[in-house]
């Protein structure tokens, strides 16, 4: 995990961004964590280590990583958007109840977006795959 969070803050020097001490935690953070946090959990993780950094310190890095193409922004209906590091193609599943989000890997729907291209004449950016049911932590209480 450290290569990958060294990787990403020596992307971010050759594009001339200066590394703070909150910025690598913030990144630091996103990279462990597999659980898609809110900008506002992240906040609250890191305000003991940075008791002055503010909630718009997190957001303003969370929209240059994302600028940057260092992480994903995955919305829903309730206009909390949460933060997935992991870049590569995945998809998610989604707890109803908790609202847990895990990632699991499926082959690529690729042709999907081929198909919707070529019945549409639409030009796909992308796809997001979610499915949904109840974790194990809900289901055992």
């Amino acid at each position: 995990m450290a290569t990958r969070v060294q990787h990403a803050l020596e992307q971010l020097k050759t594009t001339g961004v200066r590394i703070t001490p909150q910025r690598h935690a913030i990144l630091n953070y996103l990279m462990e964590s597999m659980g898609h946090p809110t900008a506002d959990e992240i906040y609250r993780a890191l305000e003991p280590q940075f008791p002055s950094m503010s909630v718009a310190t997190v957001y303003n890095n969370l929209k240059m990583f994302l600028e940057a193409g260092m992480v994903r922004e995955l919305t829903y209906g309730d206009n909390s958007s949460r933060f997935d590091a992991n870049v590569t193609d995945h998809y998610h599943v989604i707890c109803d109840q908790c609202g847990k989000i895990e990632d699991f890997s499926y082959p690529s729907l690729k042709s999907v977006e081929l198909q919707a291209e070529s019945s549409t004449g639409f030009e796909v950016h992308g796809h997001r795959l979610e499915v949904y049911g109840v974790c194990k932590s809900c289901r055992d209480q």
